[in-house]
């Protein structure tokens, strides 16, 4: 079998024609998609994307200048139709040995203007992939994916019907990738590249999130085992990510810095993940745990700093932030529902310490102020063939770093290893009512 692997990927690689012979099966193609609108209810202000339905975190106290009124508490609603969704599906096409399939997926995803004129939804790409696959066996086949398509460590999401599907407690990323699985029985093997698009890291140089840091780092590799028997599925895998925070060093002058010339320097981030299902008739449990290190780019709270500089090589050397960040969740029933979904996440603090003089970067979607998070999602959904109504309540807790902003005295600044000392932080929570209405065709 082994040998069998080798000379099939020897083929891939090569271009041979081996698996080309034979007739010519013409593809097969499913439209599908769905019309979904969700109507939110938050008790405060909240740090959300997509019209603010899919939601990072609560925001922060916002004090006024009475200091009893916390301008970020209170009600606001929105009812919007974003992320309705068309795709086309391709299958069924064969040239000789080799099967090809495929995915072109988009929705409607953001607003092209702020002002009520201008509120129009833009289209955007979601998944656009080919799937290729050669069978050696009834039970043994190499398949490789080429496209955008979901991140291995997201693919498998929790119980609920919230746009953000347990993000920052699950990751959220699709990516470019050429990722390749070989199967054989019960077991999985998967290994790939990939390239970040829109879920990007931090960039050392804006302190923004931008594609610099790895589009002039190196490809993002994944590595995994998946078991499937019963009503048992179970993977562990791991994420290694090799990115170039400073592309350039800073020269100080008199006035300002300026450029010096080219910096020299990776940071490598690796995050193992494992998950878990069981199903059983109409039960399902899921439970994905994983260490990331700056996993800023899998829609995480995670960040990374300098641990330290050499200024006769100009090379930077960097410390990841280590962050847990943990589900678990459930769903019982066809036509009536109930889901539920419990998520953690925590920082524990750089590998290193942070060099004098820099501060620690984290991700600007939530808040950089957040150390830990805590999330309880229970929903009823009412599932009429392809027509869906669900309610879902979200109760989101955050842990912020104190500030005078907040109506503390102090703005601590967090340690040298990127956590705020015992007594420096605060609670905040949200309360969020979804209700969701959906058609699927």
């Amino acid at each position: 079998m082994k040998k069998t692997l080798l000379i099939s990927l020897a083929a891939l690689l090569t271009g041979s024609a081996a698996f080309a012979e034979g007739e010519e099966t013409p593809a097969k193609f499913k439209l599908y998609g769905f019309i979904r609108n969700y109507t939110i209810v938050d008790t405060r202000e909240v740090k959300a994307g997509t019209g603010d339905l899919y939601f990072y975190m609560p925001q922060d106290i916002n004090m006024a200048a009475d200091g009893a009124t916390d301008l970020n508490a209170g009600i606001n609603w929105r009812s919007l139709s974003l992320t309705t969704r068309l795709g086309l599906d391709v299958s069924g096409y064969q040239f000789g040995s080799m099967k090809l399939g495929g995915k072109v997926e988009a929705d409607f995803y953001s607003f092209n203007g702020s002002d009520s004129s201008n509120r129009i939804a833009q289209l955007r790409l979601r998944q656009a992939f080919v799937n290729l696959g050669w069978d050696f066996s009834e039970k043994s086949r190499l398949g490789l994916v080429v496209g955008q398509a979901w991140h291995p460590m997201a693919a498998d999401m929790p119980h609920m019907t919230n746009l953000e599907t347990g993000a920052p407690f699950n990751p959220f990323n699709r990516s470019p990738q050429m990722m390749l699985t070989y199967t054989a029985g019960g077991w999985a093997f998967t290994g790939g590249l990939l390239y970040l698009n829109h879920y990007l890291p931090i960039d050392a140089e804006t302190g923004k999130k931008s594609v610099a840091p790895f589009k002039y780092g190196l490809p993002e590799v994944y590595a995994g085992v998946s078991f499937k028997g019963g009503p048992i599925l179970a993977r562990v895998g791991v994420d290694v990510l090799n990115t170039k925070p400073y592309r350039t060093y800073m020269v100080p002058t008199v006035e300002d810095p300026v450029v010096g010339g080219k910096a020299n320097g990776y940071m490598t981030a690796i995050s193992p993940f494992v998950f878990f299902q069981y199903t059983k008739g109409l039960f399902q449990l899921r439970a994905k745990s994983i260490l990331a290190q700056s996993c800023e780019h899998l829609n995480l709270l995670s960040g990374y700093a300098v641990a330290s500089y050499d200024d006769a090589t100009h090379t930077y050397a960097y410390t990841p932030m280590q962050t847990t960040a943990s589900f678990i969740s459930f769903q019982y029933g066809k036509k009536y529902q109930v889901m539920m979904m419990a998520g953690y996440m925590k920082q524990l603090g750089t590998t290193a310490d942070i060099a004098e003089g820099y501060k620690i970067l984290l991700n600007t979607a939530a808040s950089t102020s957040i150390q830990q998070a805590l999330r309880v999602t229970p929903t009823f959904a009412l599932n009429l063939g392809k027509f869906t109504v669900s309610f879902e309540y979200n109760f989101t807790t955050a842990e912020f770093g104190n500030s005078k902003a907040s109506g503390y005295q102090e703005t601590p600044q967090r340690g040298k290893r990127g956590l705020y000392e015992a007594g420096q932080t605060h609670w905040v929570c949200n309360h969020r009512f979804i209700n969701m209405v959906k058609f699927n065709f």
